[in-house]
């Protein structure tokens, strides 16, 4: 059973960029699928953007495509999201996500088994 740690958040002003961390302990993480989900206040969970096992697949929401990078190092068991040209709109508690395998969409939240306990990210001038 794997433990997700993040980190990175914080206040950044639009236009500017931020890169989440989620560190895996109590797994092998290379086995596992990992991605990240955003909730903002009064909305429901949603897709950001997931990873393969070994880094070759991504996929993202169109909302982030074109600004937002996730990578993986297993060798250091993290996760990582670099987020550029951040808007007002991506202000969210950001959560890194895994799972060993995948029954339901990579984009649906309840196809994750493990969840970190959130980063904060405020987009604000």
């Amino acid at each position: 059973q794997v433990q997700l740690v993040e980190s990175g958040g914080g206040l950044v002003q639009p236009g500017g960029s931020l890169r989440l961390s989620c560190a895996a302990s109590g797994g092998t993480f290379s086995n596992y699928r990992a991605a990240w989900f955003r909730q903002a206040p009064g909305k429901e969970r949603e897709f950001v953007a997931h990873i393969s096992w070994g880094g070759g697949t991504t996929d993202y929401a169109d909302s982030v495509k074109g600004r937002f990078t996730i990578s993986r190092d297993n060798a250091k068991n993290t996760v990582s999201l670099q987020m550029n040209t951040l808007k007002p709109e991506d202000t969210a508690v950001y959560y890194c996500a895994a799972t060993l395998v995948l029954y339901g969409s990579h984009s649906s939240a309840g196809s994750f088994d493990y969840w970190g306990q959130g980063t904060q990210v405020t987009v604000s001038s």
